[in-house]
């Protein structure tokens, strides 16, 4: 009987610890929950992070990420950090693709600034061999590189990279909007933030051990968790 009771008591104590998420500055913050949660956009999925899975969390409980057609817009609304994708949305040889972000209420569902941004060179998404790049930006001006091989791997260092063109929300609770861009062209990885190349990588450096598997792949869109934004205008062109 004693040991039925510290079973139970140590899976008692497993399922109630929170999902605790470190920030760039080492800074702690728990995923919330999202009311009215779910994809409903047609042809979208996604995945949340491994470490969040690990946690207990899962992307098809509707109630920890939200996204949804505002008009034009994708609206997206996270609990924990989540990629998002139309398997439809594919890329090959040389292209771009784009979109512009909107944060509405800067840091409104954080106690730090969190990136969003978009994801490139998709391949096995969903599983735990996917691999894949993002660009994302802060509403503090700085931005990262980063991606999925399918362990995490960093391009611009493990606190990314400050640029001017990156903008700036004026306040907590104040809106901040960013274009991002990423090209591949010829033997170039760029992402371009507000029009300026922010980053340039030759295509070796990503498509190796380690890393992205191709440069060709699903395109898509990334969210931090504990974050709101709006997606506009995300598509993809040939030179």
């Amino acid at each position: 009987m004693r040991r039925s009771c510290v079973f139970a008591l140590a899976l008692l104590a497993v399922i109630s610890v929170p999902t605790v998420n470190f920030s760039q500055g080492g800074q702690m913050e728990t995923s919330r929950g999202v009311a009215g949660g779910g994809v409903s956009v047609p042809g979208w999925t996604g995945k949340i992070d491994a470490k969040e899975e690990a946690a207990g969390m899962s992307f098809n409980s509707a109630k920890l990420e939200k996204l949804a057609k505002d008009g034009n817009d994708l609206h997206v609304i996270t609990g924990p950090a989540v990629t998002y994708w139309n398997p439809a949305n594919k890329a090959s040889g040389d292209y771009t693709v784009k979109a512009t972000f909107k944060e509405p209420k800067y840091m409104n569902l954080n106690s730090h600034p969190h990136p969003y941004g978009l994801v490139i060179a998709g391949n096995d998404l969903g599983t735990d061999q996917q691999s894949y790049l993002y660009c994302a930006a802060y509403g503090t001006g700085n931005f990262i590189v980063r991606g999925f091989g399918p362990a995490p791997f960093q391009m611009n260092g493990p606190r990314g990279s400050a640029d001017p063109a990156v903008n700036k929300a004026a306040a907590v609770g104040e809106p901040v909007t960013q274009e991002i861009a990423i090209s591949v062209k010829s033997d170039k990885v760029e992402c371009a933030i507000n029009n300026k190349v922010v980053a340039s990588y030759d295509k070796s450096a990503l498509v190796t051990a380690g890393k992205v598997k191709s440069t060709d792949g699903v395109y898509g869109i990334r969210f931090a968790h504990n974050t709101e934004g709006f997606v506009t205008g995300l598509k993809i062109t040939k030179p």
